[in-house]
């Protein structure tokens, strides 16, 4: 006979995946008149809080722009990102458009819609650096700091096993230590980090490359993620990308912040 913890913890388990399969059954049922999205509010040019305080960036005019084309209200949340997918399957909100990369290991927790934009990783240092170039055995005995729980981290402690990678819960605490000398490189998106080096906050610094572009790491672009099962809202997304690449309000709202497509190929 098992014993009375053993039951509990079954009993909470059972509980735990029930609330998911309801949670996923009335997503498919809802007439979507509302979305609540969840983003960081700190990974600039894509999300951020301006000197109000509001929400504002890359993803959140493109999240506005999609909600206008499926004419639903959009609500916007803040949330930090190491608990973003945690609080999306909590719901929390109902969808991240966050710069989230659309990988295989995501993909086993939500659901993603087709890419909203597809950028490279790239590779910073401070302007008096001896490196050259990105290579392993250049790096080999630096320190690199990337930001935590992203593609970046991964890549970094996938590409060079022989450096010391240091993670931080922000891209804002990583820029502040290679500022101060504290690190030898960091890795982001080359947007991000083009537009720090272009800012006064950036002065220290320079591009030394970018990233292979490996699938398997750096998956296929940023998408919006979903609890599992939501087609009905994946559908209506995926949807509004089209019409919005098409109509030409993303590259209204892309120019506001990049001189480029940052959609890709």
């Amino acid at each position: 006979m098992p014993s009375i913890k053993t039951m509990i913890l079954a009993a909470t388990a059972l509980a735990a995946m029930s609330g998911l399969a309801q949670a996923q059954q009335s997503d498919a049922d809802k007439t979507w008149t509302e979305v609540r999205i969840g983003t960081e509010g700190a990974y600039p040019p894509f999300n951020f809080l301006d000197a109000s305080g509001k929400l504002s960036g890359f993803d959140v005019d493109i999240a506005q722009a999609l909600c206008d084309q499926m004419k639903v209200t959009c609500t916007f949340v803040a949330q930090d990102w190491d608990g973003i997918i945690p609080a999306l399957q909590n719901e929390r909100f109902d969808a991240i458009i966050a710069s989230m990369s659309i990988t295989p290991e995501r993909e086993k927790q939500v659901l993603f819609t087709n890419k909203y934009y597809n950028t490279a990783g790239a590779m910073a240092v401070p302007k008096d650096s001896p490196l050259t170039d990105v290579s392993d055995a250049s790096l080999k005995g630096k320190t690199i700091g990337a930001q935590g729980s992203t593609t970046h981290a991964q890549a970094a402690e996938t590409f060079y096993p022989d450096a010391d990678v240091k993670i931080y819960p922000t891209a804002e605490e990583y820029k502040l230590d290679v500022a101060n000398g504290r690190l030898d490189a960091v890795m982001d998106d080359i947007v991000v980090l083009s537009q720090w080096l272009e800012s006064p906050d950036g002065a220290c610094c320079k591009l030394l490359g970018t990233m292979k572009p490996d699938e398997a790491i750096y998956g296929k672009g940023a998408g919006i993620a979903l609890r599992q099962g939501n087609e009905k809202l994946k559908t209506m997304f995926n949807e509004a990308i089209v019409a919005i690449r098409a109509n030409g309000v993303y590259k209204t709202v892309q120019d506001k912040y990049f001189k480029f497509d940052v959609y890709g190929k």
